[in-house]
């Protein structure tokens, strides 16, 4: 009973997602290539082009090649997050002649985790101007989105929610549209990236075991009643939502199992941990 209310409620909160605007960024971790300590990452999270009346954006640096990639890696406010789309913004050098917009020609995001706990504390001391994506693994990836050379907030839409299993998105900038006059250089520029979603770290939590690389998801007894009772409240409203726990609890979790098993190969549901741990705040609950 307890591993049908657990699996329903987080087929749940993936149904919900879909009408939920939070953000789910929590920090930038790394860019592929940064052209100046003062065009980081960091700029990215700022909904806007100018910060205390200085440009505020991400330049890579300059490339000859016009097909050449580029990586930003963040870290999400939740180690278990539904994503359902990505939004950026590309930056419009209004201070260079013609005011130029450094696009890419197409993006693509990838999910995932990182390969080992041990390097949480490198991530976090590591300077974001170095390339970080060998230290994780992407379990799932999307498919390509053009990016047109526009100034606007650009919304790119995933086929379908998808649960990010470990926290983390990586967005790859394909090919470039503009060259800088001074340099005749290739660059992408981006000025702010959102991530739409719904973060479930207040109700889910995962742990992966090394060296397996399969996760335990845990759910926090206090917070699953008032969770499942939002849901209820949603599904009053909108009934596009899934409804609240009922006999189609075994359908539920089935659908749970054969959903995680497209995104995340290897999902397999284990046995639940021993009763004698139910007074724990996080209790586990089995493996993805």
């Amino acid at each position: 009973k307890r591993e049908h209310e657990v699996y329903a409620s987080l087929l749940q909160a993936i149904e919900s997602s879909k009408s939920c605007q939070n953000d789910c960024i929590g920090y930038a971790v790394s860019a592929s290539s940064t052209d100046y300590p003062d065009e980081s990452i960091v700029n990215t999270l700022i909904p806007m082009d100018k910060y205390l009346n200085s440009p505020s954006y991400w330049s890579s640096k300059g490339h000859s090649d016009r097909n050449a990639p580029e990586t930003l890696i963040y870290k999400l406010k939740a180690d278990l997050c539904v994503i359902t789309e990505v939004c950026m913004k590309p930056f419009e050098a209004y201070f260079q002649p013609g005011k130029p917009i450094y696009s890419a020609k197409s993006v693509r995001f990838r999910l995932g985790h990182r390969k080992s706990l041990r390097e949480e504390s490198d991530l976090l001391k590591m300077p974001q101007q170095q390339p970080a994506d060998d230290k994780f693994m992407w379990t799932y990836t999307s498919e390509e989105f053009p990016m047109t050379q526009e100034k606007c907030l650009q919304r790119f839409k995933l086929p379908e929610p998808v649960v990010c299993v470990g926290g983390y998105l990586q967005i790859l900038l394909l090919g470039r549209v503009q060259r800088q006059e001074m340099d005749d250089l290739f660059y992408i520029c981006i000025s702010h990236v959102r991530v739409v979603g719904l973060p479930l770290g207040s109700t889910f939590d995962v742990k992966v075991l090394e060296p397996s690389q399969e996760f335990v998801l845990n759910y926090n007894r206090d917070v699953f009643g008032c969770t499942l009772q939002s849901f209820s409240n949603r599904g009053h409203q909108d009934s596009n939502v899934a409804p609240t726990l009922s006999e189609e609890l075994v359908v539920d979790a089935g659908i749970m199992e054969f959903f995680l098993q497209n995104h995340h190969p290897g999902f397999e549901l284990m046995g639940w941990g021993d009763d004698d741990d139910d007074d724990e705040e996080m209790e586990e609950v089995g493996i993805l």
